[in-house]
């Protein structure tokens, strides 16, 4: 092989639409913009700009609030745990640990910690242990005669 003969695989490389390069290329004369106006020229941002008249994003007030270091937790509910644990995937003869649940693929990343909750069914009797749970799911798990115990999520001081 020479190096004239290497290509790129089909399709790697789109070609650039060229605009405003003449009538032929369906983008020529006026380039899209359209004729006249504010549009049409260079060097404009609109962008909210309502004429002088107070902004739509100026006249409404700022509401809420973001909490900088809130906890973002993988969800898992009690329907599916159930669902691989008849699939084989989960062994209910040993405690379903975090790292267990994502072994199994229940999860992709426990993020900050993994919480179960109730929705669905349960009828093994398992022992898990996770960062979070609702109160609706420990009182599933006990009723199916298992345990469920939180432990307190890692913080960045900790690490």
């Amino acid at each position: 092989m020479k190096l004239n003969q290497l290509s790129d695989n089909a399709g790697a490389a789109k070609k650039q639409k060229r605009v405003a390069r003449g009538p032929g290329s369906g983008k020529g004369k006026m380039g899209g913009r359209g004729i006249k106006g504010q549009k049409s020229r260079s060097g404009v941002a609109i962008g909210g700009y309502e004429g002088g008249q107070m902004p739509l994003y100026r006249r409404l007030p700022k509401r809420g609030f973001t909490k900088p270091n809130a906890k973002h937790y993988a969800v898992v509910n009690l329907g599916l745990i159930q669902k691989f644990i008849d699939a084989g995937k989960l062994d209910i003869k040993a405690d379903i640990t975090e790292d267990a649940i994502i072994a199994a693929g229940l999860t992709k990343s426990k993020l900050d910690g993994i919480r179960v909750l109730a929705k669905g069914e349960l009828k093994a009797k398992i022992t898990l242990i996770v960062t979070g749970a609702s109160a609706s799911a420990v009182d599933l798990v006990a009723k199916a005669g298992g345990s469920l115990t939180v432990t307190a999520p890692a913080t960045a001081a900790a690490e």
